[in-house]
């Protein structure tokens, strides 16, 4: 076992030698390299010509449900309770429609925090929450 660690040390040392052999070492490639890729615009700063996408509304709870949604609530994927189907709504809906989309917002079990919309407010949440749930009684 020790030699083969000395060995997986060794080899690993020798490629990163080989890797930073191979980059350049001069001011201006440093320089390219460590260049920050954003940056943050606070509201009230003037920001140049920064601009955000914001929807002017809550969007479409069926086309969020298609676009974000139906990856795993059609396919039951991680458990997702399946959008039609009754009995897996009811044991989550039983808590309250509240409690469930307190779960889509924050996360639950497999499913992340705003089910992965990172583009979505709590209200769109909630409306593609209340969406799959009318259409699953």
């Amino acid at each position: 076992m020790k030699k083969l660690v000395m060995v997986l040390s060794t080899a690993l040392a020798f490629l990163a030698i080989a890797l930073s052999a191979n980059a350049a070492m001069d001011d201006d490639s440093i320089r390219e390299r460590t260049m920050p890729i954003g940056s943050v615009c606070v509201e009230g700063d003037d920001c140049g010509s920064a601009t955000a996408v914001v929807a002017a509304g809550p969007r479409d709870p069926e086309e969020l449900y298609g676009a974000v949604c139906a990856a795993c609530h059609t396919t039951g994927a991680l458990n997702a309770p399946k959008l039609g189907d009754v009995a897996d709504w009811a044991a989550r809906t039983a808590k309250g429609i509240d409690q469930v989309i307190a779960n889509a917002v924050n996360g639950i079990n497999s499913m992340p925090a705003m089910g992965t919309c990172s583009s979505c407010s709590e209200e769109d949440i909630a409306n593609a929450v209340t969406y799959m749930v009318e259409n699953s009684k």
